[in-house]
């Protein structure tokens, strides 16, 4: 395992606000309801050096400090930490190394999404927050065992040529992506949240669909527009 004094200072230096970073945003998935017990992860991979964040396999989210994020390089090898990387590294990992534009990865089980995961269908663009956020509708990823990048092959495959930072794997449960840790667990919220208002919806009859120009239209105002720039 390389020791991390073996790195310059500034890859240093970033790893420790990274820790702390990832480690907060775990409180996050709490905080929105969207994991359970040990399940789910956050990892963001670092500017300064090929190396990720992410979190210990089997930890207690109200016992997860700084100092036990686990650092990995992008083939998912241990770099550092007193515990074992997730069980879902390699495919983060391998989400890295083919979407360089990517530096936060995020899997949850939350409730609604996983639902429609383990119906294998995507869920459609019925709401002009859906426009916004997603592009258009969620899309299925395939099925795939956990333990090797089988997953991060399914993620990839799905979202390459996506607009939508969120896939639902199939009989699994949410992945999503970002440009930070942060936006990918914006988005890991924001999938629960149109995961369950389209299931309410259907409940009272068939939800109106958006026609693409303004799907477009929305999404390109969002991207562009939007907050604060």
């Amino acid at each position: 395992m390389t020791d991390l004094q073996d790195y310059p200072p500034q890859v240093q230096d970033e790893i420790a606000r990274t820790r702390e970073e990832v480690c907060e945003l775990h409180a996050e998935l709490t905080r929105w309801n969207l994991v359970v017990w040990t399940a789910g992860n956050v990892s963001q991979r670092l500017h300064s050096a090929d190396l990720m964040v992410i979190k210990p396999s089997g930890v207690r989210y109200d016992r997860l400090t700084p100092d036990d994020m686990v650092v990995c390089d992008l083939d998912g090898v241990l770099v550092d930490g007193d515990h074992s990387p997730s069980s879902d590294t390699a495919a983060h990992a391998y989400v890295y190394r083919h979407m360089p534009e990517i530096y936060g990865v995020v899997h949850t089980h939350s409730t609604y999404a996983t639902a429609w995961a383990a119906r294998g269908e995507e869920i459609p663009c019925v709401l002009t927050m859906m426009g916004d956020e997603f592009g258009g509708p969620v899309p299925v990823g395939p099925f795939a065992i956990i333990g090797d990048d089988s997953i991060g092959r399914g993620i990839v495959e799905t979202l390459r040529d996506s607009r939508s930072p969120a896939v639902l794997m199939q009989n699994h449960g949410p992945f999503t992506i970002g440009k930070t840790a942060e936006a990918a667990v914006k988005a890991a919220a924001m999938v629960e949240e149109v995961a369950h208002t389209v299931y309410v919806a259907r409940q009272l009859g068939d939800p109106l669909p958006i026609a693409q120009d303004l799907i477009d239209r929305l999404h390109d105002r969002y991207t562009t527009v939007y907050g604060q720039h």
